[in-house]
């Protein structure tokens, strides 16, 4: 039986090298994986996925209104796909994750999806949040605040490294804008919002 599943993190926990590194698996047994990422995330490149230790492949890229039943059923009609990999699943709209629900449940095809679960503000992205509510399995991937505790949250910061607490909650970037904390760091760091 075919699922969806969903491996969330924080910034920097090696999503990408995970997601690269299953869909490389399928490909050496002969199977077609089917990678998806953000067109919105353009830091690799457009239409790459690459993690930060250098690995990469090229990609379809999704958009909003997108539908990726409709994408998914043409390309595995055309050459049947063994599994779905997509890159940044935070970007992902409700129902667009609803529409990856039916490609497992009815064209029988896996769907492993990749992305962060909350913002800078600690908040969830709509398409991790109804992820964590259709997913059939949930996986988090971990890493590790400077403290060595369990990261769980990150800050945005600005040029001169001082955090964010307001903003749009979709601002691309990588080691220079964001940095991953445990949940008491990132309350100090942000004043202990709660």
């Amino acid at each position: 039986m075919a699922k969806l599943y969903f491996h969330y993190s924080t910034m920097n926990a090696g999503k990408s090298t995970l997601l690269l590194q299953a869909a490389h698996n399928y490909a050496e047994r002969g199977m077609r994986p089917f990678l998806l990422t953000a067109q919105l995330d353009t830091r690799a490149g457009a239409g790459l996925i690459r993690s930060r230790i250098g690995i990469g492949q090229t990609a379809d890229t999704f958009a909003p209104g997108d539908d990726l039943f409709a994408r998914i059923a043409e390309q595995h009609a055309e050459r049947p796909v063994a599994c779905v990999f997509l890159d940044e699943a935070q970007f992902l709209e409700p129902a667009q994750v609803w529409q990856l629900a039916r490609v497992a449940d009815d064209l029988k095809v896996p769907v492993m999806c990749y992305g962060l679960r909350v913002d800078f503000r600690g908040e969830l992205f709509p398409g991790s949040a109804t992820l964590l509510a259709l997913a059939d399995m949930i996986r988090e991937v971990r890493t590790i605040c400077h403290c060595g505790r369990k990261a769980t949250m990150v800050i945005r910061q600005d040029a001169s490294g001082k955090p964010l607490k307001e903003g749009a909650q979709i601002q691309i970037g990588g080691n220079e804008t964001y940095v991953s904390l445990c949940r008491r760091h990132w309350r100090l760091a942000m004043g202990d919002p709660g």
